[in-house]
């Protein structure tokens, strides 16, 4: 049995025929809830599809820290401490300059946990 023979067949008053049929008002709704749709959509995953700041940048954020502060804080960034900055970080080497720090960290590869 095909749809249009369901529906013939449904008894009369329980199906009014305006139903069967879209007009020009009911696809114009369609369209604006396809709008509405699509923008709360587009609205709750902007903050996944934001693109983070590299690490490159991450790292030249923490240049105005003492040196000290500055080096913990890119074991931070980084997940580790890198061989060549763990004298000077808890002291035991005097700092390097700005340069050098980022050139180490750079260089330094993220550990996966």
């Amino acid at each position: 049995m095909t749809q249009a023979e369901l529906i013939a067949a449904l008894p009369e008053g329980r199906l009014p025929p305006g139903l069967m049929q879209l007009n020009a008002a009911d696809y114009l709704l369609l369209f604006g809830a396809g709008l509405l749709l699509a923008a709360l959509i587009s609205f709750l995953t902007m903050p996944l599809l934001e693109r983070r700041p590299s690490r490159r940048a991450l790292i030249r954020a923490t240049r105005g820290m003492p040196p000290q502060e500055r080096t913990l804080a890119i074991a931070r960034l980084l997940g580790h401490l890198p061989e060549e900055l763990r004298a000077s970080a808890y002291g035991a080497a005097p700092p390097f300059d700005t340069q050098t720090i980022e050139r180490i960290a750079l260089k330094a590869r993220r550990v996966r946990r």
